[in-house]
C-alpha cells in the first residue's frame, strides 16, 4: 500500500468519491475504482475508516430517545399552532391581516 501524500496528496475529487461511495451514490465502475484506490492509498484508507467511525457514532446517537422535556415542548408548540390556526379559520374578520406563525422563527428548547 502506498501513501498518496508522497505524490502530492489526493485531490478533493478522490476524497469526495469516498463520501459518495459511503452514501451508495457511485456506479459499479466507480465503486471498483474507489475500492482499488482505497487498497492502494493509506491516506484515503484512513479517511474512509474515520468517516465510517463518524457515521457509526451518528447512527448510534440517533437511536437515543429524545428527552421528555423536548417532547413536551414540541407537543406544546404543535397544540399552540393548531389552536391559532383553528381560531383564524373561524374568525374571518382579520382575514389577510394576520401572518401565519412560522415555527422556524422560534428558538428551540435546549
Amino acid at each position: 500500500m502506498t501513501d498518496c501524500q508522497e505524490s502530492g496528496g489526493c485531490r478533493d475529487e478522490q476524497i469526495q468519491r469516498i463520501y459518495e461511495y459511503l452514501d451508495g451514490a457511485l456506479s459499479a465502475e466507480d465503486i471498483e475504482d474507489i475500492c482499488t484506490h482505497l487498497n492502494e492509498c493509506e491516506t484515503c484508507a484512513r479517511e474512509y475508516d474515520l468517516e465510517c467511525v463518524i457515521r457509526s457514532a451518528v447512527k448510534r446517537s440517533c437511536c437515543e430517545p429524545a428527552p421528555d422535556e423536548l417532547k413536551q415542548s414540541i407537543l406544546h408548540r404543535i397544540d399552540s399552532l393548531r389552536d391559532s390556526t383553528e381560531s383564524t379559520e373561524h374568525d374571518h374578520s382579520g382575514l389577510g391581516t394576520q401572518k401565519p406563525s412560522d415555527p422556524t422563527d422560534r428558538p428551540m428548547a435546549s
